[in-house]
């Protein structure tokens, strides 16, 4: 069997689906294809947007090319609801093309996951709203979101 990625379904409590965003969080927050691709089945199928990613090694792949794109990458993901062995959770994130044009995109993903804890299946739908650098709320420094940050519902997105 596949190493486990605690917490494992199903999800039981509200505190363990949170737990498991807030991990995904984090790990996306590194910006690390490697590591982010390590909480995935070898099998997993993505959509994203209108893009269609099969399996660990094409998700490595989508990760980097999106991190060599996407600058100061800053992510919060809020836990929408769960249910067995699928969350949903929506997120905005914040980043800057090579021109220095700001964004703020927004969405929502559909998780499904093994009885490991790894993610089989992710469903992402995401829109880009270009955003002035003053308009920018997410100011950590690049990494793990800090613990006393604002929440999307704190921040009013």
């Amino acid at each position: 069997m596949a190493t486990e990625r605690p917490p494992l379904p199903p999800f039981i409590t509200a505190d363990a689906a949170i737990e498991k965003v807030r991990l995904a969080e984090d790990a996306w927050n590194s910006r690390d294809p490697e590591r982010v691709s390590l909480a995935y089945t070898e099998d997993s199928k993505w959509r994203n947007r209108s893009q269609f990613v099969h399996g660990r090694e094409q998700i490595r792949t989508f990760l980097a090319a999106k991190w060599q794109r996407e600058f100061d990458y800053r992510l919060i993901k809020e836990l929408w609801c769960y249910r067995g062995n699928r969350i949903a959770v929506r997120f905005a994130y914040e980043w800057h093309d090579d021109s220095g044009n700001w964004f703020r995109s927004y969405g929502n993903e559909n998780w499904e996951f093994e009885a490991n804890g790894l993610m089989r299946r992710r469903i992402a739908s995401i829109n880009d709203l270009p955003i002035r650098g003053g308009d920018r709320l997410y100011h950590w420094p690049l990494g793990r979101r800090p613990d006393d940050h604002p929440s999307l519902t704190d921040l009013g997105l």
